[in-house]
């Protein structure tokens, strides 16, 4: 990869605009297709100790790439602010991300804090972290001692060689495992085990893993190969169809479908005929969910993005550090919810080329 990009994020936001008629939230948003805003994922850092070839390959975020200094960080009091207003708007659920999340120093004061919230009917939040799982078994315990009710862990293959060449760091797949099997034995649950499937690098992987965490406690979820950002050289040739991995694993472990948990829930659900359990099939490249995406997502730096696959944020960060009441920043959200109308996989292809591919923000930016 001979280009080098650097995420410049002054380019990549705009200012949140606060509406001249404040109106109380009343825990029933709608965009512009009349999908309730449900989940709000929040970045809490953009560093990872991964370099994960479908997220923050090694060639691009290198020694001299640029992260974000401290300052410009979220505190846990402006994230904790910000998630209480975006649940007035209707958010039941909480998830953690990064880059990897556990790298922020004292994450666990920060759940803390967020696990004493409840939704507008007073019910818990739904509060989960996705994690690499490489501090899991250190972390653990004192996640779930913190309030943390689960946890979702990226494992791309059991073959040690092909797993570390995923991940680009030499970690092995062993310590992945171990860190599943201390988070399960402290009550953290359900854990859900994401693998990104690229085809030509660990398809091969699909049969091995289902076979593994068939009749485990763990839920394992396959992701297609997804466009986003611009630095992951992304191929529409190298995405596995979610159909075809359901294929794979029929043909040798029968499956038939599950209804969704919930509106909104991103992996298509199959269970095992003989009652080993079920897998999660995630396919935005072929099987766009957008019509039901009730997610928005908040940057490490405080920027809200309405969708994955965005160009640009609104600056939310700047009405907390400018002196906006509570009463102003709702109105900004519920302003940016109600013109939503992102539905980027559902165009993907013809309707998206006019996209400028460079300026999609990375998904460690983000968070998945």
């Amino acid at each position: 990869m001979s280009e080098k990009i650097i995420l410049f994020t002054d380019n990549r936001s705009q200012a949140a605009v606060v509406p001249a008629i404040l109106q109380a939230p009343t825990g029933e948003l709608r965009d512009q297709l009349a999908r309730p805003l449900h989940d709000l994922r929040i970045s809490v850092t953009d560093r990872c100790n991964f370099r994960c070839v479908y997220c923050m390959p090694k060639e691009v975020f290198d020694k001299d790439y640029h992260y974000l200094p401290h300052s410009s960080l979220l505190s846990f009091e402006e994230i904790t602010r910000i998630a209480k207003i975006f649940i007035g708007h209707g958010v039941e659920k909480l998830r953690l991300t990064g880059g990897e999340p556990l790298l922020r120093k004292n994450i666990e004061k920060l759940i803390g804090m967020l696990a004493e919230l409840k939704t507008v009917h007073g019910k818990p939040l739904d509060l989960t972290l996705t994690t690499n799982g490489s501090l899991l078994a250190k972390k653990a315990q004192s996640l779930k001692d913190a309030g943390l009710q689960r946890v979702t862990v990226s494992l791309d293959a059991l073959d040690d060689a092909i797993f570390k060449r995923m991940n680009d760091v030499d970690f092995a797949v062993a310590d992945v495992l171990h860190g599943l099997d201390v988070a399960h034995g402290v009550g953290l649950g359900p854990i859900k085990v994401n693998m990104v499937v690229k085809g030509g690098m660990n398809d091969q992987e699909i049969l091995p893993m289902a076979r593994y965490f068939k009749n485990t406690p763990y839920i394992l979820r396959f992701i297609e190969y997804m466009d986003v950002g611009a630095s992951n050289g992304w191929k529409l040739d190298e995405v596995v169809p979610s159909a075809e991995v359901a294929r794979r694993i029929g043909a040798e472990l029968p499956l038939e479908p599950v209804a969704a948990n919930y509106t909104g829930e991103t992996a298509a659900r199959w269970r095992y005929l003989d009652g080993g359990g079920e897998i999660g099939l995630i396919s935005s490249v072929t099987q766009a969910f957008c019509h039901d995406c009730t997610r928005a997502r908040l940057s490490t730096e405080g920027k809200l993005y309405t969708c994955l696959f965005a160009t640009r944020g609104h600056d939310l960060r700047a009405l907390l550090r400018n002196g906006s009441s509570d009463a102003q920043i709702s109105g900004a959200v519920s302003h940016l919810w109600q013109a939503r109308g992102d539905r980027y996989s559902a165009l993907r292809t013809s309707q998206t080329e006019g996209i400028d591919q460079r300026q999609k923000v990375e998904m460690s930016y983000i968070g998945g």
